[in-house]
């Protein structure tokens, strides 16, 4: 069973791949999407695990509720409300949100800082 994860961009992907192990494929809208997005997304994702995990602003939550819609059965993955996005979240928040989510199999913990 594959697990995917969505996201708004590029930059979104990239802070949560340092974080998550390569058994997760994370997926982008690119900021906008159309019935062919839409329908590449849904044909990559088929009937496997998905997790929506965009923004906390006002095109984030317009993204998710489209992708509710198409994924009524996603787990949804949240980040704090005043952070700059997904890739503007602390380690420590993203870490909490994805374990929140039962990922913690799969994520790559950073070692712990010496003093």
């Amino acid at each position: 069973m594959s697990i995917f994860i969505i996201v708004e961009g590029k930059n979104d992907r990239s802070r949560l791949r340092r974080l998550l192990t390569s058994d997760i494929t994370i997926l982008c809208t690119f900021g906008t999407l159309n019935s062919a997005k839409l329908d590449t997304l849904q044909k990559q994702v088929r009937d496997q695990e998905v997790y929506l995990f965009m923004d906390n602003d006002s095109s984030g939550k317009r993204i998710r509720g489209i992708l509710r819609d198409a994924f009524p059965d996603a787990e949804q993955i949240y980040t704090r409300r005043g952070y700059a996005g997904v890739e503007g979240t602390p380690d420590e928040y993203l870490i909490a949100q994805l374990e929140k989510a039962g990922l913690e199999e799969f994520i790559i913990y950073p070692p712990p800082e010496e003093y």
